[in-house]
């Protein structure tokens, strides 16, 4: 355990030593988020599963920042420049600006200005030029070093060589960059301008045709607008300061006195701010920048989705699954309670085709035959006039119509878990079952989809694919552990976010369940191949097996936590499953009985919520909503109507609410809560929600529609 790494981490979080600790040791010795927050309480002083995710993200970083120390101190060292003291300050960095800040004088490159007027031996004239002796005349020192032979033609050729050895070795020194950096960290303004021979195809970044704004203020989304804008070829983008004012500074640094060695001196230091000190500075701040707003919008995408895949199951019913449209008719399926396909074909209801009457008598019949239970319709193309041609029929009061949010649903049906699922049928009839499976169960279904083909974020084409995809996969790990899985329905790609799992155990576990039929008990699982103790103990509490003989297998407790139960149920004359049963029984353990060394109350109290509500969805109860059937396109939408939406998108600057017309409309935040500040929409707004809100303006030719949330 490395000591420096848990001093480091405590500063960083503010978490207690041991709790650092307890949780690197945990991590180390293979243990997932998920497990450490939910069932080693007592180890981790409490810490939640957004705390364990820090201490491991900064273990993460600090081993990356060690292997990078590493191939410093080589370089280095085979360069023979590597000194006792370097070594010392290396090791003891972890920063990472200021180790590249110690780096650089000695980090490989190409061959530069300073390069090639060392060549010609100009060091020392650098040296000297630098010590601005005043009373050595300059030409005279610098006649020395003239030499045909070396390339160095007259004394203006010698000085010029020095100067670009001073401006390299100002543009290296530590102090200097820190003297620029802290005027960026001032002052810097972000500034966007229009390329002027694009600009009547740029009309989508018109807003930032002649934008500036302090750096520091500028919000991501505006500033990865921005950049977009830049990588498309559209804008010029820059960071800058008072150029001036900074040289001027860097030079009072350097310069001494004003004798003529001293000017000289003086435009060595400039030549370095403007073309080496400047430019690498700014890109510095345009890459931190840049990072900086890519870890809000992740933050954001990361938080719509948490939201997004616990909203609420129908749970295991027949359902109709329909993917809407009109000239190529609509997508319909029938699915048993657990999702199995069991019939498919095509009704054509609306234009061209006009076959209602044909399409009507099909839904029907199918209804009955399949016992169909509820109706999902995706909402895309068509999505509403399918509903309200849906909800016209005779169909029993019994059989409820969904709108299901269809985003992801086209690219689920083309990728390989999909063709592998339904080898035997098309993208139209994988695009339906999705559909109809999001109702049932959405967090079975959107785990298929990669996470960021899924419409609930802002700019996640532009941020780094790397962190986005980290953070995304954490999120669908989180909720899948925190929902739990049924061992006997759930999917190989479910059971592969599973705590200790992965894509090989998952597919082990379905191999198994094919082979042998439904798993009878956790303790089942030890005979699936490759499945050992560690796996086991890792994953056992978040897999659910209904029907089993021990009770206790269909809850959150976990398995190494049963013989707590057994003595409780002992010691109250009756079993575990009268224990779970009664209240009243629970309300006689005193759980102080039951802590030991390695079992406190944390653990006791979270077995005791277990048993009152064994197995609970964290995700409550699915609601039906309607759409205003006065709007159906946004030609029918008028200033001031009130109307009932879904929020089905927040950004930091505001959320997306679906009024049933295709074209979402916005509520800027300051529209959120008309009459007090909200710094972030999700103080107010959540993923799924149902609101009223107010038209304040629509704008055909933009096709936008700007709202105010009433409530």
């Amino acid at each position: 355990m490395n000591a420096e790494y848990i001093s480091i981490i405590v500063r960083e979080t503010g978490l207690k030593e041991h709790q650092v600790e307890n949780t690197l040791k945990l991590l180390e010795n293979g243990a997932t988020i998920p497990f450490i927050s939910r069932y080693r309480k007592e180890s981790t002083g409490g810490m939640d599963e957004v705390q364990v995710t820090e201490v491991s993200d900064a273990l993460e970083r600090l081993e990356a920042l060690a292997k990078r120390k590493e191939t410093v101190l080589a370089t280095i060292e085979s360069q023979d420049k590597l000194t006792d003291q370097l070594r010392s300050r290396i090791e003891h960095c972890w920063d990472s600006v200021e180790l590249e800040d110690i780096y650089a004088p000695y980090k490989p490159h190409r061959k530069t200005r300073a390069d090639a007027a060392r060549e010609k031996g100009l060091e020392p004239l650098a040296e000297f030029v630098m010590k601005q002796n005043q009373y050595v005349p300059l030409d005279r020192e610098a006649t020395k070093y003239v030499s045909k032979d070396k390339g160095v033609e007259s004394v203006d050729d010698a000085l010029q060589g020095a100067m670009d050895i001073i401006a390299e070795q100002v543009s290296l020194d530590e102090s200097a960059r820190n003297l620029v950096r802290s005027g960026y960290r001032r002052e810097a303004r972000i500034y966007s301008k229009v390329v002027k021979s694009k600009e009547a195809d740029a009309q989508k970044y018109r807003d930032w045709f002649d934008f500036s704004e302090s750096l520091k203020r500028c919000a991501s989304h505006r500033l990865l607008a921005m950049r977009r804008g830049e990588a498309e070829g559209y804008l010029r983008v820059s960071i800058e300061i008072d150029d001036e004012k900074t040289a001027d500074a860097l030079s009072g640094r350097y310069v001494h006195g004003k004798s003529e060695v001293s000017q000289l001196v003086d435009e060595a230091v400039q030549d370095s701010y403007y073309r080496l000190l400047q430019p690498s500075v700014e890109n510095e701040f345009a890459a931190s920048s840049k990072s900086a707003a890519d870890a809000e919008a992740i933050r954001i995408f990361a938080r719509n989705l948490e939201q997004l895949l616990m909203a609420s199951p129908l749970g295991q019913k027949a359902v109709m699954g329909i993917d809407p449209g009109f000239r190529t008719g609509c997508k319909v399926v029938c699915l048993d309670a657990q999702g199995a396909l069991l019939h498919n074909e095509t009704i054509y209801p609306h234009p061209p085709h006009n076959e209602a009457r044909q399409a009507s008598a099909k839904i029907q019949a199918l209804v009955e035959q399949y016992k169909i239970e509820a109706i999902a319709i995706g909402n895309g193309t068509a999505g509403r006039e399918t509903k309200e041609f849906v909800e016209r029929l005779r169909l029993p009061a019994s059989v409820q119509v969904y709108a299901v949010n269809e985003d992801g649903a086209s690219i689920y049906s083309a990728s390989k878990t999909a063709r592998d699922e339904f080898p035997d049928y098309d993208v139209t009839v994988r695009g339906a079952v999705s559909i109809g499976r999001r109702l049932m169960d959405p967090l079975a279904e959107l785990v298929k989809i990669d996470p960021s083909s899924i419409g609930v974020g802002q700019y996640q084409k532009d941020v780094n694919q790397t962190d986005l995809k980290h953070s995304l996969d954490q999120t669908v790990i989180s909720c899948v552990n925190r929902v739990g899985v049924n061992l006997n329905t759930a999917s190989t790609h479910l059971l592969t976010y599973i705590s200790g799992l992965g894509p090989v155990l998952a597919q082990n576990i379905v191999d198994y369940r094919t082979q042998n039929g439904p798993f009878k008990s956790r303790k089942e699982l030890l005979k699936v191949p490759r499945l050992g103790a560690k796996a086991f103990e890792q994953a056992a509490g978040f897999l659910r097996v209904p029907g089993s003989t021990e009770p206790l297998d269909n809850s959150a407790v976990h398995p190494e936590s049963y013989g707590i139960v057994a003595r409780m149920a002992k010691d109250l004359g009756c079993s575990v499953a009268d224990l779970m049963k009664s209240a009243e029984l629970r309300s006689k353990i005193d759980l102080e009985r039951y802590v030991t060394d390695k079992v406190g109350l944390p653990t006791l109290t979270d077995i005791m919520h277990e048993l009152e509500k064994p197995g609970l969805d964290p995700r409550g109860p699915l609601k039906q909503f309607e759409f205003s059937s006065e709007v159906h396109t946004i030609d029918d939408v008028k200033p001031g109507m009130e109307l009932p939406g879904i929020v089905n998108n927040i950004t930091n600057f505001g959320a997306f609410v679906d009024i049933g017309v295709h074209i979402k409309g916005l509520v800027h935040i300051s529209q959120l809560a008309p009459g007090r500040f909200i710094k972030d929409p999700s103080e107010v707004v959540s993923l799924n929600q149902q609101v009223m809100v107010k038209v304040l303006d629509v704008d055909l030719p933009r096709q936008r529609i700007s709202l105010q949330l009433t409530h």
